[in-house]
């Protein structure tokens, strides 16, 4: 195709962000739930809401609140029908949150033929074909009684949270291929599906529809469906990204190669390059010098569809952190003659743009330049991405380097009272002062033992201790295997002058001093805060599907003529928004876990100064100064 001229290209750089803190991603399409439009017609089952309840003990009709945002299945016995979108999908990225009531079952089907298994399957120790991010089985209806199913896959861990709370799945599924005469070339699959964060599933691939599909033919494209079998459910924030089949790609290319010390563009070209050839992926090579080199790399840039696009250029030998006055190399990236990504080397190694592009042919052109190598940035790779209109986000020509194999180093915690100490992140920080617990109902929890503060819990598998353990230890951290929740982070007891006074960032009168292990196994943590001891346990109840977070406290005694010790008080709970149940349970953050208080306990639910909540429990001595609570998820 012949190429346009650069005007046509780029009707908008005005519009083009070419900031550090620029998302790397184009954003997601989404279905409205504010009306049924994005769906087509249905069964009186499906309804909007704008809020549901489900109860986490027993199944039951859910209590819908008034408004729009869910959409939730109500199934009666005249009434069960499936919804499919308006949307015909082939590859598609999908996000959806879904909720489940107790014993619920249903259906998502992709294409309305490849389902993914939505199931309450809280709890289950080993998961199967059945159970909640399963991949259903396809279905030979002459086969032997109880063999009929075949090509089924189980979830790689359960990380299925409670009946009642919301559930995040992030689908990647590639529709199955035909040539031009209708004939299939290529099986459908899933290429990754994500559940609460965890990886449950990778390149699965899908000889024809499962058995619960709504047809059994196979297309290009098709709506996706909702399909109950059992029991309600809800669905909300649907969005996604549809693809076609026609790439971005990059082809004659020619590199030339130069050496010398560069500390511009213009010194880059006074030269004569010292070699030129044709390469075929984004390298640069030629060159005798690893630490000063440059080079322009020249070919033509396919562009299927016209739209927005994301452009990704990185340098690796110029790290993110570096000084300003002295960087380590640039870059550049200009489409049909027009600059569109600048790397200067005093703010990284990486550029990102948005902007507008017309499909099309164009000449490209990358010059770049090394000028010393640093010890922590030894790599000279060279990467653009790219995504766009019905374009996933792909790394152009790259190098498929061979690591040194590495087995995974993970702990577990099937049958006894697991405990690790070191490094964790939490929110984007590295806490150095950790320790991660991992039950046997498959319950964990991390805490800073420095600061008194309850990090994280999840649910699944317990550690991978490879960054800690392989080599050096490069970032020398434990990583949760399972589905993390994120607590908020601050101390979990403090000093109050008063129920309304603000909930400190830290505790300077706080002192770890270590812990015991009690008769199960378990650790009990020893502090001091102030002139208070306190003996502080979590233990897992109903197999796993509880922790129980339990604080004794031993008051100090008040010096001689000072005042009376302010009230000690703990910190259940923090998040957007904390509700309580008609079951008695609290919902936490827009229904992300549920907290239940021992012995019907009264709270303060109060407003911070960021409109955020809080749920507080005094430490009373009419309860004998303990505090008993549990995380439900």
């Amino acid at each position: 195709m012949q190429h346009k001229p650069w005007y046509c290209l780029l009707f908008l750089l005005a519009c083009a962000f070419r900031t550090a803190a620029q998302t790397d991603e184009l954003p997601y399409s989404t279905i409205p739930l504010q009306t049924m439009q994005g769906f087509l017609a249905t069964g009186s089952n499906w309804q909007l809401a704008g809020d549901v309840y489900y109860d986490v003990n027993k199944a039951g009709k859910p209590s819908l609140g008034k408004g729009t945002g869910i959409l939730v299945n109500l199934p009666t016995a005249k009434a069960n029908d499936p919804i499919s979108t308006s949307l015909q999908h082939g590859d598609l990225a999908l996000e959806i949150d879904v909720m489940l009531e107790k014993d619920a079952k249903a259906l998502l089907l992709l294409q309305g033929r490849y389902g993914l298994q939505l199931v309450d399957s809280w709890g289950t120790k080993t998961p199967t074909v059945s159970d909640g991010g399963a991949i259903e089985e396809r279905w030979n209806e002459q086969g032997t009684a109880g063999q009929q199913g075949y090509e089924g896959h189980a979830p790689a861990q359960n990380v299925n949270r409670a009946p009642g709370l919301w559930q995040h799945y992030s689908i990647v599924f590639r529709a199955p291929r035909f040539d031009a005469q209708g004939r299939k070339t290529a099986n459908a699959r899933f290429v990754s599906v994500k559940l609460n964060g965890v990886t449950i599933h990778e390149n699965i691939e899908l000889t024809g529809p499962t058995h619960s599909a709504v047809a059994q033919d196979e297309k290009a494209t098709a709506p996706l469906v909702i399909k109950g079998q059992q029991g309600s459910l809800a669905v909300r924030d649907i969005r996604y990204k549809a693809y076609g089949t026609e790439p971005v790609t990059l082809s004659n290319l020619k590199l030339q190669t130069y050496e010398g010390n560069f500390r511009s563009f213009a010194d880059l070209n006074a030269q004569t390059p010292r070699r030129e050839m044709v390469i075929d992926l984004l390298a640069h090579r030629g060159t005798g010098s690893l630490d000063k080199f440059g080079g322009k790399i020249t070919g033509t840039i396919h562009l299927p569809t016209s739209g927005t696009y994301l452009l990704k250029l990185n340098l690796s030998w110029i790290p993110a952190e570096t000084n300003p006055e002295r960087p380590n190399g640039a870059g550049m990236l200009t489409i049909d003659g027009k600059k569109l990504l600048d790397i200067t080397g005093k703010n990284g190694g990486t550029a990102v743009l948005t902007t507008q592009l017309q499909a099309g042919d164009y000449p490209v052109e990358l010059t770049y330049y090394k000028t010393y190598k640093l010890w922590y940035a030894k790599g000279d790779d060279i990467s653009l991405s790219v995504e766009g209109p019905g374009v996933q986000y792909t790394t152009l020509n790259e190098v498929i380097r061979a690591e040194e194999p590495v087995g995974q180093i993970r702990l577990r915690a099937d049958n006894e009272t697991t405990m690790q100490r070191g490094f964790m992140n939490h929110n984007g920080k590295k806490h150095t002062h950790t320790i991660a617990v991992g039950e046997p109902g498959r319950a964990s929890y991390s805490l800073d033992l420095q600061k008194g503060e309850l990090l994280a819990i999840w649910r699944g598998d317990f550690l991978e201790t490879t960054p800690m353990w392989h080599g050096r230890g490069e970032t020398q951290l434990a990583v949760p295997r399972g589905s993390v929740i994120e607590l908020p982070g601050k101390p979990s007891l403090a000093v109050l002058a008063n129920e309304q006074a603000a909930w400190p960032d830290s505790n300077a009168t706080y002192n770890n001093m270590g812990y015991d292990i009690d008769k199960a196994g378990r650790p009990v943590f020893k502090s001091m805060l102030g002139t208070a001891s306190v003996r502080e346990s979590i233990t897992t109840a109903d197999e796993g599907r509880k922790l129980t977070h339990t604080f004794t406290v031993t008051p100090g005694v008040a010096t001689p003529g000072t005042d009376s010790p302010n009230e000690i008080w703990c910190r259940v709970a923090a998040g957007n928004d904390i509700t309580q149940l008609p079951n008695g349970l609290y919902a936490v953050n827009g229904k992300q876990y549920f907290v239940e208080l021992a012995d019907k306990e009264k709270p303060v639910i109060r407003t911070t100064a960021t409109n955020t909540k809080e749920l507080l429990l005094p430490v009373s001595a009419k309860k004998g100064n303990v505090v008993s609570y549990s995380f439900i998820w």
